[in-house]
């Protein structure tokens, strides 16, 4: 961890001894004069002097500034970037408390001095991270020196000096100290809680395990044998993640963790030649469906149509639809077939059936309205689930004057679906 700090802050040692040597000889010279002891303070200036060269100094890290890790210190005792922060103030404190033996005063003061370290980090653009487990850390190897230090007197059989004196000015300085930081705080920093943004991120990816060999699975039952994923990503949408991966062969997609297929096409988008029939075309599609596309299979209706102008080459979409009480659910599955047998791929829309009010509105009467409110005779009907406001509803869908009207099948209003 020293290795790593030392890195990652060029110039950290050499700035350390020359701060020392800037404060820490004034400080004997000044004991000399006054005839005390100057060891002691002159260690303490230099302890003190490490800790603003270590949390001070600009870092090559480039953390961005204006924010503070606001998250709870859980991880204060456990991460070594913590304990060194611990380790840090322990021996500035205990030297401070042999010094001047007012332990009270001696931890308001280093807690207080552990806050405008972090809101200084926060603010000046070092290449530092504001934290509250590093506040926490600082304070814990205060108090810990703060124990210490009193140790260290009562070896040495010297007093605390004035305990009630000492105790108003340690209170005084925490609660000024503490006033003045809460509202820069609140004022200047924007408060972020980055351990629980990395909680969720590292859960996010734990819940992504195995969504790459299922996604090479499916790409191979699309496209075959020798199918090698080249490159995936995922895009998070509520708690699922559309899984995309690009192959050799085309690029294929789907829901995660539900295993649901949405779409894949292979980069060979020409028909091939052979006699495939459209019964065997649609048992071809019927097979991968429901292996890879079970939910969309099941209680659909099956069609199939020609798409391609040479018939040799010309492929068949074998088309899904799902229907309940004759309402066309938003599910939808087009397979893309060769004459040769091979898939080319599908379409998906893998929607659950959604629970829908009563239809009261028959064809013959949404057609009626829409022709009364239009002035012209509708030319075609379809009853579908669409949402509306948020809501799935009966919908009729009428087409009219070159465009469509839409009539809610349970009031009989005129409505418009969502887009």
């Amino acid at each position: 961890m020293i290795e790593a700090s030392i890195g990652a802050v060029p110039g950290l040692i050499v700035s350390f001894l020359v701060l020392a040597a800037i404060t820490a000889i004034p400080a004997a010279l000044v004991c000399r004069a006054r005839g005390r002891p100057a060891l002691l303070p002159a260690l303490a200036v230099v302890a003190t002097a490490g800790i603003v060269t270590v949390t001070l100094l600009p870092s090559s890290a480039g953390i961005s500034s204006g924010q503070c890790d606001a998250g709870m210190p859980r991880h204060v005792l456990t991460s070594s970037s913590a304990l060194l922060n611990i380790a840090l103030f322990v021996p500035a404190t205990t030297l401070a408390v042999m010094v001047f033996r007012r332990p009270v005063t001696i931890a308001a003061a280093f807690v207080a001095f552990s806050g405008g370290i972090e809101f200084l980090q926060s603010m000046m653009p070092l290449g530092r991270a504001c934290s509250v487990t590093d506040m926490t850390a600082n304070s814990l190897g205060s108090l810990i020196g703060i124990a210490l230090g009193i140790l260290g007197l009562k070896l040495r059989e010297r007093p605390v000096q004035r305990l009630k004196r000492d105790a108003v000015w340690g209170v005084s300085i925490a609660a000024a100290s503490a006033a003045i930081l809460a509202g820069a705080f609140q004022t200047q920093v924007r408060a972020v809680d980055v351990v629980a943004i990395d909680d969720r991120q590292r859960a996010y990816s734990d819940g992504l395990d195995g969504s790459e060999e299922w996604i090479l699975r499916a790409a191979t039952g699309v496209f075959g044998k020798g199918t090698q994923v080249t490159e995936t990503s995922a895009t998070k949408r509520g708690q699922h993640s559309l899984i995309t991966a690009v192959t050799n062969r085309g690029p294929i997609s789907g829901w995660w963790p539900d295993r649901t297929l949405v779409q894949a096409w292979s980069t060979d988008n020409q028909g091939d030649e052979g006699k495939l029939s459209e019964a065997q075309a649609r048992e071809v599609a019927q097979l991968y469906a429901q292996k890879w596309l079970p939910d969309s299979v099941k209680g659909s209706t099956q069609t199939i149509r020609h798409v391609g102008e040479d018939p040799a080459q010309s492929v068949y979409v074998v088309i899904y639809r799902r229907y309940v009480h004759e309402v066309m659910m938003p599910m939808r599955l087009e397979i893309t077939v060769t004459k040769a047998g091979r898939i080319m791929g599908f379409t998906s829309k893998p929607i659950k059936d959604p629970v829908l009010p009563p239809t009261e509105i028959t064809e013959k009467d949404a057609m009626r309205r829409v022709e009364e409110q239009a002035g012209a005779k509708p030319t075609s009907a379809k009853l579908l689930a669409q949402p509306v406001g948020g809501k799935w509803r009966p919908i009729w869908l009428i087409g009219v004057n070159g465009g469509d009207a839409f009539i809610d099948a349970a009031t009989g209003q005129k409505t418009q679906p969502d887009k």
